[in-house]
């Protein structure tokens, strides 16, 4: 494995997905589910060294009122590098470039990781509400 690492729009291969899934302590899905979910994301993207995939995030959702981040995922050698915030950066640029004023960002956030999600606008939802969310406002960026 060598290379420099880079983020790019790429869907991983459901095996290298249930991969990732499996290093960060997720339930394997079926892969015919896994599958679909991966192909019917709206956006995706994977974090790669040299060709080998060690992280991927996506978002789904309408594409225009609702979107919804999802697998934001790190292989645990590669954590704690900044690779999680490299996602986010592409994550969060589609979402400037194609979520409308008041269109709604949520996501579900790791125990322990909130505070990663906060540096991005999220706000943790009342007792009661599970997740993160977000009002998009047109003029952020």
């Amino acid at each position: 494995m060598s290379g420099e690492i880079k983020v790019v729009e790429k869907l991983p291969t459901v095996e290298k997905y249930q991969e990732l899934r499996r290093l960060v302590g997720w339930e394997k899905l079926d892969f015919e589910f896994a599958q679909k979910g991966l192909e019917n994301a709206l956006y995706t993207v994977s974090l790669l060294k040299g060709e080998e995939i060690i992280g991927c995030g996506r978002i789904v959702g309408d594409g225009a009122i609702y979107f919804y981040i999802q697998d934001i995922i790190v292989s645990p050698r590669f954590q704690g590098m900044g690779f999680g915030a490299r996602i986010m950066e592409k994550i969060m640029n589609y979402i400037s470039e194609n979520a409308g004023n008041n269109s709604f960002i949520g996501l579900m956030s790791a125990k322990g990781y909130a505070n990663f999600y906060k540096k991005y606008g999220f706000a943790v939802r009342p007792d009661g509400r599970p997740g993160m969310f977000k009002m998009w406002k047109k003029d952020e960026s």
